[in-house]
């Protein structure tokens, strides 16, 4: 479906810059294509114009549909193209969608939280301790700073409170720390 949907996309473009097709061809098209496959969802008019943003958002990177954006649902396409403006952030998320399995709601948390900025930025001592393969994996595990917005307690607090409201959010908070992290149980009162 990926690659009807950038096929459609391409032709459209390639359309308008040869034939010099005006915006009413889209309308036009969405109803034709509905006409033609009436089984077939996703040929709305809006639709059909995110079509044509996905073809032109990734046509200026390369010719051809980078493999983690062919992968990636439909839904998932459309946060990336609405949300983030540069090709290249596009491209990281769709990467890390790809790698993690990330669910739209994930991955437009991760948006929100701005992660790309944050992934590989903490200061370690990784550099100088491990080789430069491990050190380099390791680094990029790393977030600087953590954020802990949805937990909903001031800056002094328990240690306690903030465990009850990590465990309520638990969800969230391994979002936060991200791979290589789980959820294994509570610590026992003795």
């Amino acid at each position: 479906m990926i690659a009807l949907y950038w096929h459609v996309g391409r032709t459209i473009v390639e359309r308008q810059t040869k034939s010099g097709w005006g915006e009413s061809v889209v309308e036009r098209l969405a109803h034709d294509l509905r006409q033609a496959f009436p089984d077939l969802a996703g040929f709305s008019p809006r639709n059909i114009w995110r079509m044509r943003a996905f073809y032109v958002a990734w046509s200026a990177l390369q010719k051809k549909l980078p493999q983690p954006v062919a992968e990636l649902p439909w839904g998932h396409n459309i946060l990336l193209l609405e949300k983030l403006a540069r090709v290249a952030d596009r491209l990281w998320y769709a990467e890390r969608t790809h790698e993690h399995g990330w669910s739209r709601a994930a991955l437009h948390a991760q948006i929100v939280k701005k992660v790309h900025q944050r992934q590989g930025k903490a200061t370690t001592n990784f550099a100088r301790t491990l080789a430069t393969p491990q050190s380099e994996l390791a680094q990029e595990t790393l977030k600087d700073p953590y954020t802990f917005d949805f937990l909903t307690v001031g800056r002094e607090t328990h240690e306690r409170v903030t465990e009850r409201d990590l465990v309520t959010h638990v969800r969230e908070f391994l979002l936060e720390l991200g791979v290589g992290f789980a959820f294994v149980g509570l610590q026992t009162l003795g």
